[in-house]
């Protein structure tokens, strides 16, 4: 699952606007709503945070030990495992079970009328929609990268410079 930090707002604020319509959860009098889409916002960019570190744990470790390339995704994922999170398949259900949790622990909420399960299928196309939307950048930035390998730093540096030359293209 991919997300870039600026996608965050928007991604809160139309999560919030489909609980609240729904009636899945409830805001305190006056409404609240941008504290809870801050609250969603801060869910999901500390697992960005968490997910960099993992990803900049497994470049050192395999630069370190002179590891092969084809060791940075099983290093990667050590690493991930290390920080008490999922990458990979498993990262969309880890942060839909962060966001369910922050839900239920909230101040900004005041009830939680519907079960976990019926909140992690409202929030999914909205998460989902966001990170294919970075997924197809992805894709096309490794495209672009395939000769050369993944985790050097001309990789990253490469990387960064072509992701942003393509994000500004398609005004995202």
């Amino acid at each position: 699952m991919r997300l870039h930090r600026n996608q965050l707002p928007g991604l809160a604020r139309n999560i919030v606007k489909a609980l609240v319509d729904a009636r899945d959860i409830e805001l305190p009098e006056g409404g609240r709503a941008r504290e809870v889409e801050r609250d969603i916002e801060a869910v999901l960019g500390h697992y960005l945070d968490q997910a960099d570190q993992a990803m900049s744990r497994a470049r050192e470790i395999t630069q370190q030990r002179g590891l092969p390339q084809g060791e940075f995704g099983r290093i990667k994922t050590l690493a991930a495992e290390q920080l008490g999170i999922k990458l990979g398949d498993d990262a969309l259900d880890y942060v839909l079970d962060q966001l369910v949790e922050m839900l239920m622990r909230s101040s900004n909420v005041d009830e939680v009328y519907a079960a976990d399960h019926q909140l992690r299928v409202r929030m999914r196309p909205f998460v989902v929609a966001e990170a294919d939307l970075d997924g197809q950048v992805e894709a096309e930035v490794r495209g672009k990268l395939k000769h050369v390998a993944e985790g050097t730093r001309t990789w990253e540096i490469e990387y960064a410079r072509i992701k942003e030359d393509i994000r500004r293209r398609r005004g995202v």
